[in-house]
């Protein structure tokens, strides 16, 4: 059986489950739930592989909304990625429920040529990409051992051959004063959302003298309970993120300075909790990358050139940790007009719109027919993985210096998310 034919039947395949497909992609669209607590989505997800007569495990690697379904006797290993998790406020306004049925489809599509699939396939569900890293706390349970290559999709609103991406890491702060009255006696108090303003306000200047592709932004999370109380206690969370981990250190440690500092000003405690890991840069496997091009070219998609991507266009991905262990891509599919911006609620409504639609299933034959190139064209899984090699050494340091020895007296909380 060729190449060819293969890519022409399993096409046909999710386009035979198109219905059940958004069905589906709306159906999570509709019932957003939050990093760790995507238990319907999760499940209906596994149902859906269920019904198609593979053998799923939920509950995997540790995470109770994970799952993986594995099929296929030998040949390579392509693990196919869905995740499910939305934004506080405004939803699926990340387009993870096209990521998660573009993922199923490719995965249910390869599964139907049955004893003609030339390699394996691990289909996997990995939660909670938005906040606490689920990647890389299933990848450290084994969830891409003996795979080959890993790929997904991530709506946009622009087709990119991969999505530019930096490290990142979220700290949550919390200082402590002493309350007292505000009016009557507020020598005797210690105001801790003077301490959280300072520390806001330094990070604000400290943003003046960055490199241009960092970023430091936050909010305050808890300003006290009344006016006339000093606040004894307030709290911030930031996200701070530079090019690599190598980087990101250096900057967390500046970042720290200013919460220390706010506390010295303030005479107030203080309490950071950097997350338990960080979500690392994006290695693109070229290789692959223009493999997926080219196939989701092949369905009328006209991709945006990288070189023409204005310098600081970036996000933060966990799928960034998956591309430091084996050969991955991350490319980015148009589900809205260019001028609708993902985290955004106007991007919410295009998720769930027939342009969506049309992404989850020209997502889903895009990663099924480049599964099959990397099954089927040796020479293309010869060169991703030499590729891969070429730069082993630094994913193996990057691998390393996760936990940044700068902020490693300190407790720690979970790892954030993504754009």
């Amino acid at each position: 059986m060729s190449l060819e034919q293969l890519k022409k039947d399993v096409c046909a395949a999710i386009d035979g489950m198109k219905a059940e497909l958004l069905d589906l992609s709306h159906s999570i669209h509709q019932e957003p739930e939050l990093a760790l607590q995507e238990f319907k989505s999760a499940e209906k997800l596994a149902r859906a592989t269920e019904h198609h007569d593979l053998k799923i495990q939920r509950e995997a690697y540790g995470l109770k909304t994970a799952y993986v379904s594995e099929f296929g006797d030998k040949g390579p290993n392509i693990a196919i990625l869905s995740e499910y998790d939305a934004l506080p406020g405004i939803g699926h306004a990340c387009g993870h429920n096209i990521i998660a049925t573009s993922g199923l489809g490719a995965a249910l599509g390869l599964a139907k040529l049955n004893g003609r699939l030339p390699g394996r396939v691990r289909y996997l569900g990995t939660p909670a990409e938005e906040r606490f890293g689920g990647k890389e706390i299933v990848a450290r349970e084994g969830a891409f051992e003996k795979v080959d290559a890993a790929m997904m999709i991530h709506p946009a609103n622009m087709n990119l051959m991969t999505m530019p991406c930096i490290a990142i890491s979220e700290v949550e702060v919390t200082y402590h004063g002493r309350a007292a009255h505000a009016a009557a006696m507020p020598y005797r108090g210690l105001n801790a959302l003077d301490a959280v303003v300072q520390a806001y306000q330094s990070i604000a200047q400290l943003r003046q003298h960055i490199k241009n592709n960092e970023r430091i932004h936050g909010i305050i999370t808890e300003g006290g309970l009344a006016p006339n109380i000093v606040p004894e206690r307030a709290a911030c969370r930031f996200y701070v993120r530079a090019v690599d981990v190598h980087e990101l250190a250096h900057l967390k440690a500046r970042v720290q300075a200013c919460f220390e500092g706010a506390a010295v000003a303030t005479g107030c405690k203080v309490e950071t909790k950097w997350g338990a890991s960080d979500y690392l840069d994006m290695k693109t496997n070229w290789a692959i990358a223009q493999a997926y091009e080219d196939n989701a070219t092949a369905l009328g998609r006209e991709f945006f050139p990288m070189k023409d991507v204005p310098p600081g266009f970036a996000g933060s991905t966990d799928m960034g940790n998956v591309s430091h262990r084996v050969p991955s891509i991350h490319p980015m599919l148009a589900v809205a007009p260019s001028n609708v911006i993902i985290h955004n609620a106007e991007f919410a409504k295009w998720a769930g719109s027939g342009k969506g639609d049309q992404a989850v299933l020209d997502g889903a034959k895009s990663l099924a027919m480049t599964a099959l190139d990397l099954m089927m064209t040796p020479r293309l899984l010869e060169t991703a993985k030499k590729d891969f090699e070429a730069t082993k050494e630094l994913s193996q340091n990057a691998l390393a210096a996760l936990h940044d020895p700068v902020t490693d007296h300190v407790p720690h909380a979970h790892g954030c998310g993504c754009a």
